[in-house]
C-alpha cells in the first residue's frame, strides 16, 4: 500500500506528455493482444503466480522503469556516437590547423 501511495505521489510530477502518453505503442498484432489479454484475466493456478497477482497493481511501475532503461541505453548509445564523432572532428581540426601552419612557413613573407 506504501509503494502505490507513493506511485499516486509522484503522478503528481509527471510531465503531461508522460500523462498523456507514458508508454510506446505495442508492438504486438491486434489478435497477439487480445491473447495476451486474455492470459491476463485469467486467474493463476501456479503458487507463485498467485502470489505475483497480488502485485499486478506494480505493472505500471514496471513498465516506467523498463522506458526510462531504454531510454537511458539509447542515451547512451548516444553520447558514445558523438563522443565518436567529437573525436573525429577533434582530428581534422589538428589535421588543418598543422596545414595552416606548414603553408606559413614555406610562403615568405616580402616585408
Amino acid at each position: 500500500q506504501r509503494i502505490l501511495r507513493l506511485a499516486e505521489m509522484c503522478r503528481k510530477l509527471e510531465s503531461e506528455e508522460e500523462k498523456v502518453l507514458p508508454f510506446y505503442p505495442s508492438s504486438l498484432a491486434e489478435k497477439e493482444q487480445q491473447d495476451a489479454q486474455n492470459v491476463l484475466e485469467q486467474t493463476p493456478t501456479e503458487p507463485l503466480a498467485r502470489a505475483l497477482w497480488d502485485y499486478t497493481g506494480l505493472e505500471r511501475f514496471w513498465q516506467r522503469f523498463n522506458k526510462v532503461k531504454l531510454e537511458e541505453q539509447a542515451l547512451e548509445r548516444q553520447r558514445a556516437a558523438l563522443g565518436q564523432r567529437n573525436q573525429q572532428l577533434r582530428e581534422l581540426l589538428r589535421q588543418y590547423l598543422a596545414g595552416i601552419s606548414i603553408g606559413q612557413e614555406g610562403s615568405v613573407n616580402p616585408l
